[in-house]
């Protein structure tokens, strides 16, 4: 089967298209064909081997994180999973044509969108997911701002800040306002012209931190929170001085299949859209990886073995 993976750590012109044999599923698997996986910035992290210490690979190593699929074949002692169901989930090694997971790792996909599309649901959606809920807990009429809006993770936070009821201001460049402001942005800052100290007028119940800021932006950010709020980072930690009003929290999400069934039905009822910005083979990784690096990216990216 075809498969994208990396035999050393490097730039983007590491990863390669290698033929490997199919893998069978062992007990509490099954084996999936791949509809679609999905691009993360945390991949380059990956790739780089930035992430070794935490997130170690055995290479060689097939790439990608999460996806959608259907299962082909079942495993010992799978019971809540048939030949022919339709799933998505995280799970390593999703940038190949077939892949084995845990059974207890996947849920139902959903139905009223492509099956490929729901590749970007796991990782990102879960993401927001966690951050919106457990994190922040945000809570009706709360003022939310979301850093990063145009990301990923960033529409999921949207759409999920609005439906717990919040008034949410978000950050994002010129070529995302449109879809920012379709998730229902309710003030937008183009953080490219507008330093956000300059863009609020009063102060934020909640920050939900999506990119990677300096010491001195993270600064800023607690400073926009009023006493007894929260920054919630999920990129690198953000943190309050001594002393200080405001609570400020990291966290890197965990796989958790309640969250993600959870998103899955606010998808099906039309309450959450997923913003795919681009379908691309699965042998254009590198060259994603390139536009990534590059900042030509935005929103959510599927690749299609």
């Amino acid at each position: 089967m075809e498969a994208m993976r990396i035999h050393r750590y490097g730039d983007p012109s590491v990863i390669r298209q290698d033929d490997i044999p199919r893998p069978a599923p062992g007990r509490g698997e099954v084996l999936i064909h791949v509809a679609a996986t999905s691009f993360n910035p945390s991949d380059i992290g990956l790739r780089r081997g930035l992430l070794r210490d935490i997130f170690p690979l055995d290479l060689p190593c097939t790439l990608g994180g999460e996806l959608a699929g259907t299962v082909v074949e079942v495993g010992d002692a799978v019971h809540t999973l048939a030949v022919g169901d339709r799933v998505i989930g995280r799970s390593a090694g999703t940038a190949a044509e077939y892949v084995t997971a845990a059974a207890d790792t996947l849920v139902a996909a959903p139905t009223t969108i492509p099956l490929a599309h729901a590749a970007a649901i796991p990782i990102a959606g879960v993401t927001a997911w966690q951050a919106v809920f457990e994190h922040a807990r945000i809570t009706p009429e709360q003022r939310v701002l979301v850093n990063g809006a145009g990301g990923g993770v960033g529409g999921f936070a949207v759409q999920l800040a609005k439906h717990a009821g919040a008034h949410v201001i978000a950050t994002a460049s010129p070529r995302s306002t449109d879809a920012v402001q379709q998730f229902g942005a309710d003030q937008i800052i183009d953080y490219t012209t507008t330093p956000l100290a300059d863009a609020l007028d009063e102060p934020v119940d909640a920050i939900l931190n999506l990119v990677v800021v300096s010491a001195r932006q993270a600064t800023t950010l607690v400073q926009l929170v009023r006493p007894g709020g929260v920054v919630v980072s999920a990129t690198a930690p953000v943190k309050a001085p001594t002393g200080s009003p405001v609570t400020a929290a990291h966290f890197v999400a965990r796989n958790d299949t309640d969250d993600l069934a959870a998103l899955v039905r606010l998808v099906d009822a039309g309450v959450v859209r997923i913003d795919i910005t681009a379908t691309r083979p699965l042998t254009d990784l590198a060259s994603v990886h390139y536009d990534a690096e590059s900042g030509h990216t935005r929103g959510k990216i599927i690749l299609v073995p």
